[in-house]
Parts: C-alpha cells; structure tokens; sequence
C-alpha cells in the first residue's frame, strides 16, 4: 500500500474515532485535517526534528508576502503574538516606547488573552463599548475613550468581521496612538482589499482548532518595522540575539528581556499546508452560512426568531463560526435553550467570552468601568451565541436538522 493511502486509510480511522467519542454531531469544526495535512506533518516527524527550523521559516515568509506585510513571526498561540505585540511595545530596545500606566483601549467583548498582555505590560487597560452590529470597536466608541494618556488601542476583529478600518488607523495615526489588530479569528477577511491584521502596527492571528486555518495549536504576528521584528524575534526565544546578529559568534548573547513562545516545524508544517488552501476553506463556510441562513428564513417555522451578523460595508469576510442573536422574546430562555441545542449535539459558543466586565477577575485587578457604557457588549452577552461553519459543504439533510433545531427557541 502506497504511503499516502495509510495515511488516508489512518486519517479515515482517527476521524470515526473522533466522530464516535464526541459529544457533537455538529461541532465547531469537524475534521479539520486533510490527508496532505498529515501527510505534512508525517514528514516532520520522519525527519526528526521538530523543534522551531526551516518549515517555520518559509511559513513565515510565506504568510507575510501572501498576508500583505513586511515582516511575520510564528509563534506557539495567538495570545501569545498578543502579548508580544505589548512587550514590543514597551521594550527598552525600541526607541519609542511605551511607559508604566499608559492607557490601551480595548473592548469589553473580548478573549482573556486581548486584555491580560496590557496588564501584563504594565499599561491600563481602558474597556470600551463595541457597535451592535459588527461586534467590534468603532470610531465613536474609540473616541468616547480617549484621553491624554491614550496611547494604544486593541481592536478585536470579532468572527470573521471589523469596523472602517482606514477611518480608524487615519485617526491614530493623527493622534499618535498605536494600533494592535487582534485578528484571531479574521485570517482571511478583507476589507477594502487589504487583510484584516495589515492596518495595525501590529496584526496577530490564531491556528487554534476550528479557526480558519488549524495546526492545533499555533499562531502569527506581523508588522512592518524592522525594529519591531528583531524585538519580537528576541522575545519570542528568550532575549537571544541569534536569530538577529548571524555575524556575532557568541552563541549565548543575550540582548533583551524574553520567554519561549517557539513554536513546532510539526505545526508549521501543518498550518502552512492549510494556508495554502485558506481561499477554498473560506470559501467553502461561506456557502454554508449562506445555506444556513437560506434555510432558517424560507422555514414555515421562521417568526423573525434571530437577527444575523452581516459583514462590513467593503468586507470580504472570512467567516469563523456562524453568531445569531436571539430576539427580546426569547432572550430570558437562551440558557435553557443552549441546554437543549447542547443535549441535541450542536456544540454552541458565546461571542468571544462575552462582555469581559462580569469576569471574576476584572475585580481582582481593580479594573474600573461604567456599566451603562457598556450596553451594547451586555446585550451581545445576553442575546448572542455562536454554532461552528464546516469546511465542507453542509447537505440539506443536515442544515434542515439545524434549522429545525434552531427554530425551536420560542418554545421554551
């Protein structure tokens, strides 16, 4: 048997294996590795070297040509090219630098890992409103936040979507104020031609499971300084040198401070075949939300149960998850309901984590805010939730189940 087929026929094995232990008949994501993905990965692991090396290097420059950036450096996650993005920008080896109690805004819906680098910096974070319909920081809501010692914004590019990026970058730059775009869970959508992740100073992005591109784990942090990058290149591999200065012969130099966020060839091996193919995968989700929502509004049952999300005006979107907010009448329900669809084996999610304020830990860290400024983030806690979108076209059979499912939230 050629090698390949095993590597079909295991592949074929490992996902009954999944599909028969799963809680889920409709999971965020169902099979996300191809054959050529493993494939991939078999190469590396045959090779013996697993550690960080060449297949993460041309990943690399592949992601930044294909991406539209200078410069791009993987790392083991995307909260952790988050928070290099933060210690970048308050290392000592950058000439304009950041200082202690610093204010970064950052919306109350948002993932852990957006919010704590900020602390971890040394900067304060400053929690802002996000617009209803996108999800994400806009201008006003920004501008509603600023203050003297404004002096970075993190905007959450919230499944797949964003706000008027060229207004918002125009203004911090007028202002002087950096931009972090956590673009996590946006790889591949554009707006106005450009990917979103290319508007900041800094862009970062997530290969964590069900995302639009998968290496398990795994992520990408991007810019288009060169200062930047040899910072990043040091902090992400303990302060060392040796990835900057090919000349020093010293082979522990260590220059900055650092910690070790290297991540696997075995991953970049995986993640970069899957970047290959990321226009098909979008593509492909595309499709099925599109069928979902076709499904749901042409259903004898449909009585305006939901309000969708829907792109940006100039987005091209590159759709993670499938977010629907349920009307005021059956809002009291939701938890109840997300009970039922869970027993029913469709696997549900909140918007991110929901409006960050009611963390437990917000009060631990004393971070300060004003409820009624935070309504909109309240009521996508409230209303919203999220289902995953296959990167295989869903069958009517089975998006007729879903809708069917769905459309039972007034019934409880």
């Amino acid at each position: 048997m050629k090698y390949s087929n095993k590597l079909h026929l295991i592949k074929k094995i490992f996902v009954e294996k999944i599909k028969k232990n799963s809680r889920f008949n409709y999971p965020l994501l169902t099979d996300g590795y191809s054959s050529s993905d493993l494939q991939e990965a078999s190469k590396v692991l045959l090779s013996g070297r697993l550690t960080m090396s060449q297949i993460t290097k041309k990943f690399e420059e592949y992601f930044a040509q294909k991406i539209g950036s200078k410069f791009a450096l993987m790392v083991n996650s995307g909260s952790s090219a988050n928070l290099l993005a933060l210690f970048c920008l308050i290392n000592p080896l950058r000439k304009k630098k950041l200082k202690k109690g610093d204010e970064c805004i950052v919306p109350a819906l948002c993932w852990s890992t957006s919010l704590w680098p900020i602390i971890q910096a040394g900067l304060k974070p400053v929690l802002a409103d996000v617009n209803l319909k996108t999800f994400t920081l806009d201008l006003e809501n920004i501008k509603k936040k600023i203050t003297k010692r404004t002096k970075a914004v993190m905007i959450l590019n919230v499944l797949g979507n964003c706000s008027e990026m060229e207004k918002i970058k125009t203004y911090l730059n007028k202002k002087k104020i950096f931009l972090i775009e956590d673009s996590c869970e946006a790889l591949g959508s554009k707006y106005k031609k450009k990917y979103l992740g290319t508007y900041g100073d800094f862009g970062t992005y997530s290969f964590y499971y069900s995302h639009q591109v998968t290496s398990g784990e795994g992520g990408m942090i991007v810019c288009n300084s060169k200062e930047d990058f040899n910072i990043l290149k040091s902090l992400r591999a303990h302060g060392w040198d040796r990835e900057i200065n090919k000349k020093n012969i010293k082979n522990f130099n260590f220059i900055n401070e650092g910690f070790n966020l290297r991540p696997l060839d075995i991953t970049a091996a995986i993640g970069f075949n899957q970047f290959k193919r990321l226009s098909k995968l979008k593509s492909t989700r595309a499709k099925n939300r599109n069928n979902l929502i076709k499904f749901i509004k042409s259903s004898k049952k449909w009585n305006d149960q939901y309000s969708f999300f829907n792109p940006q005006k100039n987005l091209d979107p590159s759709w993670f998850g499938f977010p629907l907010m349920i009307n005021n009448k059956s809002v009291k329900s939701k938890k109840s309901f997300l009970k039922y669809l869970n027993k029913n084996k469709i696997e549900t999610r909140p918007i991110i984590s929901g409006n960050f304020a009611n963390q437990p830990a917000i009060k631990k860290y004393n971070i300060k805010y004003k409820k009624k400024d935070l309504k909109n983030s309240q009521e996508i806690e409230d209303r919203g939730f999220f289902i995953g979108l296959p990167t295989k076209i869903l069958d009517s059979s089975k998006i007729n189940k879903i809708t069917n499912l769905l459309l039972n939230v007034n019934n409880f």
